[in-house]
């Protein structure tokens, strides 16, 4: 797996610290994205956490997600949470090493009393002295929180620096994409106490060094209760890997409610996503279909990016992107002028660079920004690229619904199906998931050699360069977007 070199400069560690004033939780950033530009170590909030043993406990969960490995543990896991900052909350997101996990606290409006809340992305320290804090903070007393340095204090002491070199696979940057593009298909399959969400949980075998990664359980929502059981069953919602619920626990005595999301249309082994209700904030989690599938290979992005939608539409969409907390498609649609599709197409784009989330809460998207800079979207898909070979090579011939993908032994047939106009395949990729991890590269090239009105003789120009060009407008609008914004407000 390819591998980016990430490197953190933080001006000290992260720490919890006591004074005379009380208790103080400093996360320390790295460089990151502001409306001012780019900023070594951006300042983001200052004040007090209304609910600090809550905070502190799903701040941990959080960093436990990002240090974690749960198929195959033992490798390394070490990448620092993202912060967004826009405006009226603090996001905090990590995906586990295996890619598997997605976890995303929001702390919002009523769980912050300060300063107000900046604007940007970044990444915040945390390091094994601060995970040891966190576990043992508890009691009534205030904790104050700050995100960023007080730039004149933390300069005098340059003999804390800290740097970390990480090594940022790209599936990382795969799965924010693959997210954001999932979760919209979910849909609330239960709403239960916290006390019941403990006792199924507790409940869940634990793991260990001989834990199959194909492990998945099912719990069927009977009122304001979950009833546990190992098979498929009607309105029953998957657990799959449930293992990896376990992070949950520890904040759930914190809790007063637990949402569970899911495929409405799911009838295996599925996704889902668990969100948990904290004083003025909420925790998720979202587990990939199993164990030992990332986020990162699901392929839903690759229709959009096939598919090629114009630089224009992407640059108008990003123009209107400054750290918002809620972005609708509808008022994008109006505020753009473009159909409710081609602006998700756009938005599927810019989140191929980890620009957009979504958060199945509000049932909106959101902007962040991250501090690092990545190739484009096609080097970090290959059956894109592959698709776009075979088109480039005149390997697709169109007989009708059906269509001839390859030469020679290599051939295969892809079938439209007159009914629903989804297309199948003939090939291994396509017996194994059944489009369930997004199609493969032959269904693309017939869809990129169908989607366009182009002489065949030069197809491979149908998206080019789409997301080069988007991620360049993302780069150009990042600091002008979110000036507007504030004048807005």
């Amino acid at each position: 797996m390819t591998q980016l070199l990430q490197s953190y400069a933080y001006l000290r560690p992260s720490a919890v610290r006591d004074s005379t004033a009380g208790r103080s939780l400093a996360l320390e950033t790295s460089g990151g994205a502001t409306p001012a530009g780019e900023v070594a170590n951006p300042r983001f909030f200052s004040g007090f956490l209304t609910a600090p043993a809550a905070a502190a406990t799903a701040l941990l969960a959080v960093a436990d997600v990002a240090a974690a490995r749960y198929y195959r543990p033992g490798g390394g896991a070490s990448l620092d949470p993202v912060v967004t900052a826009d405006g009226d909350r603090l996001r905090l997101e990590s995906f586990s090493g295996c890619c598997g996990v997605y976890a995303r606290l929001d702390v919002l409006a009523p769980g912050l009393d300060g300063d107000d809340v900046g604007h940007g992305t970044t990444n915040v320290d945390v390091n094994p002295p601060l995970r040891q804090a966190l576990a043992g903070l508890g009691g009534l007393d205030p904790l104050h929180l700050a995100v960023g340095p007080e730039e004149l204090a933390v300069r005098t002491f340059d003999g804390e620096f800290v740097e970390k070199k990480v090594p940022l696979p790209e599936r990382w940057l795969r799965g924010f994409a693959e997210a954001q593009v999932l979760a919209p298909g979910f849909a609330l399959r239960a709403e239960v106490p916290a006390a019941e969400a403990a006792a199924v949980l507790r409940a869940l075998p634990r793991p260990t060094r001989q834990s199959d990664a194909r492990t998945t359980r099912w719990v069927i929502p009977v009122g304001r209760t979950l009833r546990p059981t190992t098979r498929p069953a009607p309105n029953a919602v998957c657990l799959p890997g449930p293992e990896r619920l376990l992070t949950l626990l520890p904040v759930l005595r914190h809790a007063t409610t637990v949402r569970v999301y899911a495929p409405a249309d799911a009838d295996g082994a599925a996704a889902v996503a668990w969100e948990v209700e904290l004083p003025g904030m909420r925790l998720t989690l979202m587990l990939s279909q199993s164990a030992s599938r990332g986020f990162s290979g699901e392929g839903g992005v690759l229709h959009d990016l096939a598919a090629g939608p114009p630089a224009a539409d992407v640059e108008r969409v990003a123009e209107l992107l400054a750290w918002e907390p809620r972005i609708d498609v509808g008022e994008l649609s109006g505020q753009t002028g473009l159909p409710a599709d081609r602006v998700r197409a756009a938005l599927t784009v810019l989140g191929t660079s980890g620009q957009i989330g979504y958060d199945l809460a509000e049932e909106a998207y959101f902007h962040r920004h991250l501090p690092y800079r990545a190739s484009a979207a096609e080097t970090r898909n290959p059956r894109l690229r592959a698709a776009r070979a075979l088109v480039a090579d005149g390997a697709v011939g169109l007989d009708g619904a059906l269509a001839r993908v390859g030469k020679g032994d290599d051939a295969h047939v892809v079938r439209t199906d007159e009914a629903s106009g989804r297309l199948s395949c003939t090939c291994f990729w396509w017996a194994k998931y059944r489009g369930g991890r997004g199609p493969c590269k032959h269904v693309l090239a017939v869809g990129m050699v169908r989607g366009t009105t182009a002489d065949l003789d030069a197809p491979s120009t149908v998206g080019t360069n789409t997301t080069a060009d988007a991620e360049a407008t993302v780069d150009a609008h990042a600091n002008t977007n979110t000036a507007r914004s504030e004048t807005a407000r």
